[in-house]
């Protein structure tokens, strides 16, 4: 059996006509039935094509000659390529998701999902920003710059509201009540969720609908991205973070500009979206908020992704310890450096 070249080569992956047929089919599925988002299809579909591509080199021409065994061989291929276990229990989720359907739809006899293990995965503590640090980004970009009044808004609202990168960029004017003070977006699974948006991000919101947002619109007229005539409607149904030519802002043009304005801060580590999404839900938590309302403001189906959090406050509360009661170690320390100086003095007089 041959093997693939490392990750690094990106090699191209040639799955047979069948294979292909049958991966449409469960896109379907995955669309129609399970209500998955773009951006999950996307992911499976590439999973399943590398796995695929294995299959064809392998020789395995027939569902039913799939096996753990088999599995555990394009895992472990996967391993030698150099991909982190994180990628490889995606590519385990994907796999298994097909072999489910497989089953069910009557092309495989057995359901061997069970014999499937994923691998074991580190849990490592989200990255985040304290407060003075998160304060210095979302307030980072000059508003005298072109898009200056789009970045702050974008960011002032990333942190209001703890949204994904997609959900943010996902939104429309229409999805937006200033007046009550929320928003609607459509997050995994395509559910849709209603979140607060806070005093600074509605301000900076209004400025930048009121002074920036309508000439991004009429440059997107004028570039054919957006339909003539510009009607409220229209309007209300474009996309409410625009790029300079009127398009709607992508995943990868919002990430630039949280790692632009980071570097400007002199903010070390990589900084990203979900950087300041996590340091919404730790502020939270520090601020004294339910576990089970981060839950929902975040759009989390299970409340133990909620819980990775309470790990960053359980370190919060141990430095607060420290520092305040009487018998925490930073006042023990304290008061030992006070009686040896004492008894210093003392001992000189």
């Amino acid at each position: 059996m041959s093997v693939i070249n490392r990750k690094d080569d990106k090699p191209e992956c040639v799955c047979s006509p069948t294979f292909e047929r049958v991966l449409d089919a469960f896109r379907v599925y995955l669309n129609v039935e399970c209500g998955l988002a773009a951006n999950t299809l996307a992911a499976y579909r590439r999973d399943l094509r590398r796995f695929g591509d294995f299959l064809r080199r392998a020789g395995v021409d027939a569902w039913e000659r799939i096996t753990p065994l088999l599995v555990q061989t394009h895992l472990a291929e996967l391993t030698d390529c150099g991909y982190v276990e994180s990628t490889i229990a995606r590519h385990v989720v994907s796999i298994r998701m097909w072999l489910r359907w497989l089953h069910e739809t009557h092309r495989i006899p057995e359901d061997i999902l069970s014999l499937i293990e994923l691998p074991k995965r580190w849990k490592n503590l989200p990255e985040t920003l304290n407060l003075d640090r998160t304060e210095d980004l979302v307030t980072s970009p000059d508003l005298d710059h072109p898009l200056g009044l789009r970045d702050r808004a974008l960011l002032e609202l990333f942190y209001s509201s703890g949204l994904r990168v997609s959900e943010l960029c996902g939104l429309s004017e229409a999805d937006l009540n200033l007046k009550a003070s929320y928003l609607r977006c459509m997050g995994k699974g395509r559910r849709e969720r209603v979140v607060p948006i806070g005093r600074k991000a509605l301000d900076a919101l209004q400025t930048y609908l009121k002074e920036l947002r309508p000439n991004l619109l009429l440059r997107g007229v004028k570039t054919g991205r957006i339909d003539a005539p510009l009607t409220r409607r229209k309007r209300a149904a474009a996309a409410l973070f625009l790029t300079r030519n009127g398009a709607r802002l992508d995943r990868t043009a919002a990430w630039r500009v949280v790692r632009r304005e980071a570097r400007k801060q002199g903010i070390a580590g990589k900084v990203s979206p979900h950087t300041l999404r996590h340091s919404f839900a730790t502020h939270l938590l520090e601020g004294g908020a339910n576990l089970r309302v981060v839950q929902e403001l975040l759009g989390h189906v299970d409340i133990g992704t909620t819980q990775i959090y309470t790990h960053v406050q359980t370190k919060r509360l141990r430095e607060v310890h420290s520092r305040c009661h009487p018998h925490g170690a930073a006042n023990v320390a304290e008061r030992r450096r006070r009686k040896m100086k004492g008894e210093q003095r003392d001992s000189s007089s």
